[in-house]
């Protein structure tokens, strides 16, 4: 790994700028590279290759400029959905990052390498068109996201509840695993056999005192299944016709009588459930996490190619025809970004119309520029987190 890729693997915002050109583009990004890399070591610029792009009419350039903000923040959210959720469902935690790649590379490598895609978005078609493609390849990801996400949630939580009822207490839990045949007495018309939950340091007076709860119960009839921290689980055997009112003396003495029949049938069916909800998800989970990591690729290649055409329609509205202007890509450390910014300023500030003195002060509303005092600059700019797993946490 080389200097400039250990200084770039520390950086997660992006800036994405442009410029109008100089004398010819190359000399504005050699304006801005010297002063801001090579004179000052602010940041790691890479040229952002924008094709030349069918610029259509003013209208639609400022109907765009809107549009394509709202595309931005949508496109950004599918990414960090697929991220979270790849993040949710991989068992190795620590090989979450890895499968987020997009054509075979790091997000970081794709975006500072980046380069039109003309097999998906042919160029010579309007922007427009460019803009309702990506629009309906991002929303085909996250409708497939969710159907797909919803199958496999529906088994984790349908295992899950079932793995949940076979721990936990005796008290509560499913006892298809504890009990056998032989625990009981079957088919008596007669006899009947019970489980009781006994606590641990009740267990003595449990044992001196059920076989006298009632009239009707088999001597010697009460064994010890099983046991957890708290309880142990045992069963008596009496005649049907005191059941009640045996119960009844079990919850005065504190003593916790589970309901349970035991039927072979039922309880193999439980244990088959939980064996064919296993089977299921792994079966779903190879192909979903292949999903994921393609489509994640796609979905941040899309974000990728919205940033471009933001820069495109703005910086053509910013500095008019004939297009001519230079995207640069900035990767600053954090400790640079204020230098930066001024540095920038000081660079770019002729370029600014709007009356205002710099960063922070009132603005003139321009349609189509989607300005705001907040983040409005003298030249075209977009930040890029490629922090998309910010808010997973585990």
């Amino acid at each position: 790994m080389d200097a400039q890729e250990m200084k770039l693997k520390e950086v997660v915002e992006f800036w994405l700028i442009s410029a109008p050109g100089e004398k010819t583009c190359q000399q504005t990004w050699d304006v801005l590279n010297n002063v801001t890399a090579k004179q000052n070591n602010l940041s790691t610029n890479f040229k952002f290759h924008i094709p030349e792009l069918k610029v259509g009419t003013l209208d639609v350039l400022v109907g765009l400029s809107d549009e394509l903000g709202k595309l931005d923040a949508y496109a950004e959210s599918v990414v960090k959905k697929m991220a979270r959720y790849m993040g949710d469902i991989l068992e190795e935690k620590d090989k979450w990052k890895e499968n987020l790649s997009v054509n075979g590379t790091t997000m970081t490598s794709y975006l500072t390498k980046f380069q039109w895609d003309m097999a998906k978005f042919p160029t010579k078609q309007p922007l427009k068109n460019i803009t309702d493609q990506i629009t309906k390849q991002l929303t085909q990801i996250d409708a497939d996201l969710k159907t797909r996400s919803s199958a496999y949630n529906s088994l984790k939580g349908s295992l899950q509840t079932l793995e949940k009822k076979a721990t936990g207490s005796l008290l509560t839990r499913s006892l298809a695993e504890i009990v056998s045949k032989d625990d009981f007495i079957l088919d008596s018309e007669y006899l009947v056999t019970l489980l009781v939950v006994v606590r641990k340091p009740s267990t003595n007076d449990w044992l001196s005192k059920y076989e006298t709860l009632t009239d009707m119960i088999v001597p010697r009839s009460s064994r010890k299944i099983a046991e957890d921290a708290d309880n142990s689980l045992f069963s008596v055997t009496l005649f049907r016709k005191v059941v009640d009112e045996f119960k009844l003396e079990c919850v005065k003495n504190k003593f916790t009588v589970r309901e349970f029949v035991y039927n072979e049938e039922e309880l193999l069916a439980e244990k088959n459930e939980v064996s064919k909800l296993n089977t299921d998800m792994r079966k779903q989970f190879g192909p979903l996490v292949r999903w994921l990591r393609v489509n994640f690729g796609e979905a941040f290649l899309c974000w990728m190619h919205v940033k471009a055409l933001r820069v495109f329609v703005e910086s053509v509205l910013r500095y008019g025809l004939p297009v001519n202007f230079q995207a640069m890509l900035l990767a600053p450390p954090k400790k640079s970004q204020k230098k930066l910014r001024e540095v920038l300023h000081q660079l770019y500030s002729h370029l600014d119309n709007s009356g205002t003195g710099g960063p922070g002060s009132d603005v003139v509303d321009i349609p189509g520029l989607n300005l705001s005092s907040a983040d409005y600059y003298p030249y075209v700019f977009y930040k890029i987190s490629i922090d998309v797993c910010e808010q997973q946490k585990f």
